[in-house]
């Protein structure tokens, strides 16, 4: 009771950390039986469904059934709460996930974050109890110490089984228990590596609620309190741990029960080997399972490193070629298919049915946005609109909630479309067309340059960007390295900027995409220049894609406008004058691409070059997809070998170097130039 007040405000910055205090201080005599609908995620093709849930504190379980007047009958599902974790989702405020020690999971979505907060408490306060209870029946034998010193003789405790770790007693699973399918059926499914590493985890579990119960018995003293800063993150990051090593057990687990036949401990994928997606230049799709040699009937232009001279070389496009782009699928997530995930270096089997080159195309969903810049009245009218260009731009590169990886390009591959007005528009508009190019123009290390323009606007913007992976825990980051800058030739101004870091989340579970970091974006003759800010959710609390953004008049150190929401959501624009006015992204309307078809296409262009790796992809035959994308990226290495031994420089074929940058070869500045 005493704790209640300040709970209550530890459960805005932290919801699991307000269930422990719950727990703590409430006990089990306030155990309660609870029901109610939520959705459950059973997987990608079938989605969300409300289902009725139950959680029986006597039995410790957590049941459902398809609605509540189907209770009475026999559960759909049902989990052992008994060492579980009860996990909130860092996707939102209303998705949480409960983590059986079978295994078994459940990912489940409240309606709202209250909802969320009152199930969650009741699960962790039902599982504290029958764990501890389970753990007070048979208690883990004394003589088994996993301390980095015990480690010391060189004899791991995963390599040798020793006659007093019987499953059974670890896990209070007596011979009275048997009877009962529900622990036994799953219980069998664990192999001896993995009874292992659950023992450690479950004597894991008791140091954290000792460590959770030494804090909250502290005496109440002066400078000295539970609710110290200090002392609840020191909980809270021991609980998020937890959760991270129990979401790393259930992979494992996974990986057994999809591999029966597999025998002894080796997992390949947790070799120490650094993964394809990691290694700059490389392609994604090269760490599934490979077979041995080429397809039969593959064909594939590449066939000799004679064919792909074609450094250098332009392509004809007719515009009337192009036609409205029918790419449509519906992104899927391949570790939904039946993969073998041993095979697999994560995150790797989530793949995009596209090229990173045709991704940047997606800059000009909205190209009235775009051409729209150049209207502006005034330079700070102009440095306001391409802020809301460039903040609405992101959205649409995003095919849906899981994040996905594009191939990445091989050197020399290019893309073309068009965008904008194909026919003339009403009388009162003017027409318009933003004709888009992008090539891979270095391998080592990966660099694409991509150029638009607007012959009608008198504006082009040309970009470079080199992607740099990294490997951060449960995430990956990608930094986008390079510059871009915009062109408003009427107006001689121009616009420099950057791209900001994207970063893949919870790569060992459902993957979803953020953006991070400060970009600048700056126009010398005007004076004007904007910051923008994507920040990324905080480990504690906090919005997801939250950017904030302002507009200021360096001369005068004033600021102009001010922009805060979510960069895939909803923006707020503010003005000085008091001026308010708001953008939704997600009701912006989406110009679609025209593009060549593929037969029409010349052999380096991204769709053509991908088509049997994509196809494959659709037709859910990932080894024949492996094998079109390993001989792709073969014949690439073939072709550098042969340049170096024959001392030959690659030569682009529609970006030059200069400096440290790469720009379009025949961009709109240089024509204007030499027209005038």
């Amino acid at each position: 009771r005493k704790f209640k007040y300040p709970v209550l405000k530890i459960s805005n910055l932290c919801p699991w950390v307000c269930a422990h205090e719950c727990s703590s201080s409430l006990g089990s005599d306030h155990m309660e039986n609870i029901d109610g609908y939520l959705m459950k995620y059973t997987n990608l093709v079938t989605g969300w469904q409300y289902r009725f849930f139950v959680l029986n504190n006597e039995a410790g379980l957590l049941e459902y059934f398809v609605n509540e007047q189907s209770r009475t009958l026999k559960p759909r599902g049902m989990l052992p709460l008994a060492g579980a974790v009860i996990s909130p989702s860092d996707e939102d405020s209303h998705t949480f996930t409960v983590n059986a020690i079978s295994g078994e999971q459940y990912k489940l979505r409240a309606t709202d974050a209250k909802e969320r907060q009152h199930w969650v408490s009741r699960l962790q306060i039902c599982t504290q109890h029958h764990t501890e209870a389970m753990g007070k029946s048979n208690p883990p034998p004394k003589s088994r110490s996993y301390s980095m010193a015990s480690q010391g003789s060189g004899s791991s405790p995963m390599s040798v089984r020793r006659p007093s770790q019987n499953p059974n007693s670890l896990f209070g699973w007596s011979q009275a228990h048997k009877g009962s399918s529900l622990y036994s059926s799953k219980r069998s499914l664990l192999p001896d590596h993995l009874m292992d590493a659950r023992e450690m985890m479950t004597q894991a579990q008791g140091q954290h609620r000792d460590l959770i119960q030494s804090i909250e018995g502290l005496p109440a003293a002066p400078g000295l309190s539970s609710l110290d800063q200090d002392l609840l993150m020191l909980k809270a990051t021991s609980m998020a741990t937890m959760n991270c090593l129990n979401e790393c057990l259930h992979i494992l687990h996974l990986q057994q029960v999809h591999s029966p036949s597999m025998t002894g401990p080796t997992i390949e994928w947790l070799e120490p080997k650094l993964p394809d997606i990691l290694k700059n230049g490389s392609s994604s799709l090269g760490s599934f399972a490979t077979g041995e040699g080429p397809l039969e009937g593959s064909c594939l232009e590449l066939s000799s490193p004679e064919s792909c001279s074609f450094s250098g070389e332009q392509e004809d496009i007719d515009a009337e070629d192009e036609l409205e782009d029918s790419f449509t699928d519906k992104e899927e997530d391949l570790a939904a298919l039946g993969m073998d995930l041993t095979r697999v270096v994560l995150p790797t089997f989530i793949l995009e049915k596209r090229s990173l080159l045709e991704m940047y195309a997606d800059f000009m969903s909205h190209p009235d946005l775009f051409v729209a810049i150049a209207d502006g009245g005034s330079p700070e009218d102009r440095m306001v609109r391409f802020v809301e260009y460039y903040l609405t731009s992101f959205h649409e590169g995003r095919k849906g909630a899981i994040a996905k990886k594009p191939y990445n390009p091989i050197i020399g591959e290019t893309f073309h479309c068009l965008t904008g007005e194909r026919r003339p528009p009403a009388a009162s508009e003017d027409p318009y067309q933003v004709r888009f190019v992008a090539e891979q123009v270095s391998h080592h290390p990966p660099v694409s340059g991509f150029y638009a323009e607007c012959q009608e606007r008198q504006m082009c913007v040309n970009t470079h960007v080199w992607t740099k992976s990294k490997f951060m825990g449960m995430s990956i980051g990608v930094s986008m390295i390079g510059d871009g800058c915009l062109y408003l030739l009427e107006h001689d101004e121009e616009y420099t900027f950057q791209l900001p870091c994207a970063y893949a989340r919870s790569i060992l579970t459902v993957p979803w995409v953020e953006l991070g970091g400060k970009v600048n974006i700056g126009c010398a003759k005007s004076g004007y220049s904007a910051i923008i800010t994507f920040q990324t959710k905080p480990f504690y609390g906090g919005k997801l894609h939250k950017v904030t953004a302002e507009v200021k008049h360096n001369p005068t150190n004033a600021v102009v406008c001010r922009v805060q929401g979510e960069w895939n959501g909803v923006l707020e624009f503010s003005y000085t004058s008091g001026e308010t006015r708001v953008v939704d992204v997600t009701k912006l309307p989406v110009t679609r691409k025209l593009v060549r078809p593929t037969e029409k296409q010349g052999p380096t262009e991204s769709r053509r070059l991908w088509q049997h790796v994509t196809e494959s992809l659709r037709q859910k035959d990932i080894n024949k997809a492996t094998e079109h994308k390993r001989i792709l990226e073969e014949r690439q290495r073939t072709e550098e070998r042969h340049r170096a031994e024959t001392e030959t420089a690659w030569r682009t074929r529609y970006f030059d170097r200069e400096g440290e940058g790469w720009v379009y070869h025949k961009p709109l500045w240089k024509n204007s130039a030499l027209k005038s």
